[in-house]
C-alpha cells in the first residue's frame, strides 16, 4: 500500500450551489472522508480508534482552490501524512480531476483525543507508532500553512444562531464542516455572484454542543479578505476563520 491515498468522488448536483459548482462545505466533507479512508486502510482510523476510546479531531484546516469542480464532474482527493508529533499530525490534500487538472490543495492539523476525558492523547501509542511508516515528506503541497488568525477589538457581531441535531457529528460536538457552512452563509447570494472563494482557513479552539448558541464576529481586512471569530453561549471562543475571495 502506498503512502499517498487517492479516492474518487463526484460533484453530485444537489451538493452544488446556484453556479453549478461544488459547495466548499461539501468539498470539506470529501477531504475529511478521504482522511478517514486513508487512516482506516492503514490501521489508525476512526473505526479502530473508537474501540479503544480514542478519536481524531480536526484542529486546523486550510483549503486553497483555483476553482471548484462542476456538477457531475468526477475528481480525486489525494491525501497523505506530512508529519507526526506526539499530540498532533499534519495531513495534506490535493484535489485533481480525471484529466489531471489540479483544482486546489488543502492542509490540516489533527489531534487525537481520549473520548472520555476529551484530552489529547499520545498518537505514537497507537499500534506501536504505526503512523510513522506512512509519513510522506517529499510530495509537494504548495499552499501556505494555516496561521493564527489575528483579530482586533473592532470585529462586529453580525449573527447569532442556534444549533440542533444536524449540527452534531460522531464525536458528539458541532461538526467541523458545519462551522464552515455557517461562516460562508455570512455573505449573501449576490456576493457569490461576483466573488469566488480563493482560500478558506479555520482553527478550532473549543468544542460547542447541540443547544449552544453561536455568535459570529466579522472583521474586514480589505475588500476581499475577512476574519471571523465564533463564540459559544458561555462566551468561550470556539474557532477563528479567514476567508479570502477573488
Amino acid at each position: 500500500m502506498e503512502k499517498v491515498g487517492k479516492y474518487e468522488f463526484m460533484a453530485e448536483p444537489f451538493h452544488c450551489d446556484f453556479s453549478g459548482r461544488l459547495f466548499m462545505g461539501h468539498l470539506g466533507n470529501h477531504l475529511l472522508n478521504a482522511a478517514d479512508f486513508h487512516s482506516t486502510d492503514r490501521g489508525f482510523g476512526m473505526k479502530y480508534l473508537m474501540t479503544i476510546q480514542r478519536s481524531w479531531v480536526l484542529s486546523r484546516l486550510a483549503i486553497e482552490m483555483d476553482e471548484l469542480p462542476q456538477q457531475y464532474q468526477h475528481f480525486h482527493v489525494e491525501t497523505w501524512v506530512e508529519s507526526a508529533m506526539r499530540y498532533f499530525t499534519s495531513r495534506n490534500f490535493r484535489i485533481v480531476g480525471d484529466e489531471g487538472k489540479v483544482y486546489g490543495y488543502g492542509r490540516s492539523i489533527w489531534a487525537m483525543i481520549d473520548t472520555e476525558s476529551r484530552q489529547p492523547t499520545d498518537i505514537f501509542a497507537i499500534r506501536d507508532g504505526a503512523i510513522n511508516q506512512w509519513i510522506e515528506k517529499d510530495k509537494e503541497c504548495p499552499i501556505e500553512k494555516g496561521g493564527r488568525v489575528k483579530m482586533g477589538e473592532t470585529a462586529e457581531l453580525v449573527r447569532t444562531i442556534d444549533t440542533f441535531y444536524n449540527d452534531v457529528d460522531i464525536n458528539g460536538h458541532i461538526n467541523s464542516v458545519k462551522y464552515i457552512e455557517h461562516i460562508l452563509d455570512l455573505w449573501d447570494i449576490h456576493w457569490y455572484r461576483e466573488h469566488q472563494i480563493k482560500r478558506f482557513e479555520i482553527a478550532y479552539v473549543a468544542e460547542a454542543h447541540a443547544g449552544d448558541q453561536l455568535s459570529f464576529y466579522l472583521e474586514k481586512v480589505n475588500e476581499v479578505e475577512y476574519c471571523i471569530r465564533i463564540v459559544r453561549t458561555d462566551g468561550t471562543e470556539c474557532c477563528r476563520s479567514k476567508v479570502i475571495f477573488k
